[in-house]
């Protein structure tokens, strides 16, 4: 194989790479991720995690609701505006700077499937904490800061439902 090959064929990779990154960015779920139960990692104190006041749902996101809301209903369909923060289990902030506002359409693929499946159910006002297995998160590619098969914490708060 002559060198100009040899160079077609590593860029075409590098390419390859950056659009499957930039997928898992912009959301859905990257896997096979492995098989983490959030239980058995270790959390940084400053997180306070308590997995004995909190909810597991079938797909085996964790969620607590600090704050109920008052307002509409996210539901299917519903264009949010959510203000968050993201960290790994080792407290490191994900979300630089934290928090961050930004809307999206819940059901539309626009998250990670653990986020849409985790404010689904949220009231205008609501904050409620999420912890999502890998398999919800960025699964076995990571993304950004967040590395592979990574279990992580979120902070949401909905602002509104127009």
């Amino acid at each position: 194989m002559d060198y100009l090959c040899t160079m077609r064929i590593l860029t075409h990779s590098l390419v390859v790479a950056a659009v499957v990154a930039a997928i898992a960015a912009c959301g859905g779920s990257t896997g096979p991720a492995a098989d983490v139960d959030p239980r058995t990692i270790t959390y940084a104190a400053s997180l306070g995690v308590d997995f004995s006041t909190m909810t597991k749902t079938a797909d085996g996101l964790w969620y607590k609701d600090n704050v109920a809301g008052t307002g509409p209903t996210a539901a299917a369909g519903s264009r949010v505006t959510v203000r968050y923060d993201g960290h790994l289990p080792n407290g490191v902030d994900f979300v630089d700077p934290g928090p961050y506002v930004f809307s999206f359409t819940l059901g539309d693929g626009m998250v990670i499937t653990g986020f849409d499946e985790g404010v689904r159910g949220m009231k205008v006002g609501g904050k409620r904490r999420l912890i999502l297995p890998p398999s919800l998160a960025y699964g076995s590619a990571g993304s950004g800061p967040i590395p592979p098969n990574s279990v992580i914490v979120f902070d949401v708060e909905i602002v509104s439902i127009p």
